[in-house]
């Protein structure tokens, strides 16, 4: 059965440190029905010995599908270093998808400098094209701090590209550390054009690095200022095609077992959909 969008996603950003096997067990625990991937969790699976069909089985009797692979960082011209665990090919996500499962590909603009928008329209279009021989979603997702960074400014490069198999990533934390309103966000982005989503809340104010902020302190749904509520509605009310991913890097939660993470984290999710 195909993730939609009752079912919620572990994002591999929750439990980032944690191996697959741990967070197999943890999305299961929480009642998740996918997971994401980086794939660099895949990399190390494969030397701790587990193959494609152990993975394949694995999920398949834990009734998990794979949802995004996620960050895509390759996709355009010129690309700044990319850090670990993010880094990957195109061709490696393809086979990924391939040989474990994957609904889609979550890409970045992620470059040294910016980039002619024209470029950006070329470089996702062909993307998605490649993306769609493989049965592929490809989802942009906006940065605050990137020359992508709101809903509108990803919409605009989505709707050009004009691609059946092309969408946006919303990403709350993202989205509220952004200029956009939640206003502007519900009133001009249709949400069907929304094929992914990641749900993490953070405080009303905002630490001086974004990076260093969105990478190590996020908080868990509910236990922040974002109007979950009101995005979830939108995203019903609009028809948005995503599955709920829950994305909650956060320094704070290592104290934690991977299952106490993921069902913390799945309980602000209900709780929030509960008051929608």
């Amino acid at each position: 059965m195909a993730l939609g969008p009752g079912d919620l996603v572990l994002c591999a950003g929750t439990l980032a440190s944690a191996s697959l096997p741990e967070r197999v067990e943890a999305a299961v625990a929480g009642g998740y029905r996918g997971l994401s991937l980086f794939p660099s969790d895949v990399r190390r699976a494969r030397a701790e010995g587990l193959d494609a069909a152990t993975l394949r089985a694995t999920l398949a009797d834990r009734g998990l599908e794979i949802a995004e692979l996620d960050p895509l960082m390759t996709w355009l011209p010129e690309v700044a270093p990319i850090p670990e665990p993010f880094t990957t090919s195109e061709a490696e996500c393809y086979e990924i998808a391939e040989s474990i499962g994957g609904r889609g590909i979550n890409c970045v603009v992620f470059t040294p400098a910016p980039l002619p928008r024209d470029q950006i329209v070329e470089s996702f279009a062909a993307l998605c094209d490649r993306a769609a021989e493989r049965g592929l979603l490809v989802h942009l997702e906006f940065m605050p701090w990137t020359q992508i960074a709101t809903a509108l400014d990803a919409l605009a490069i989505v709707e050009s590209a004009d691609r059946p198999n092309g969408g946006i990533m919303l990403d709350t934390w993202h989205h509220f550390r952004g200029p956009l309103s939640d206003d502007e966000l519900v009133e001009r982005v249709p949400a069907d054009r929304i094929l992914a989503v990641q749900l993490d809340d953070a405080p009303l104010t905002a630490e001086a690095d974004p990076v260093e902020e969105t990478l190590k302190r996020r908080r868990v749904p509910g236990e922040g200022d974002i109007d979950l509520p009101r995005i979830l509605r939108f995203l019903r009310d609009g028809r948005s095609p995503a599955p709920l991913g829950v994305e909650v890097f956060c320094e704070e939660l290592a104290e934690l077992s991977a299952s106490q993470i993921a069902v913390r984290c799945a309980d602000g999710v209900r709780d929030a959909l509960a008051r929608r």
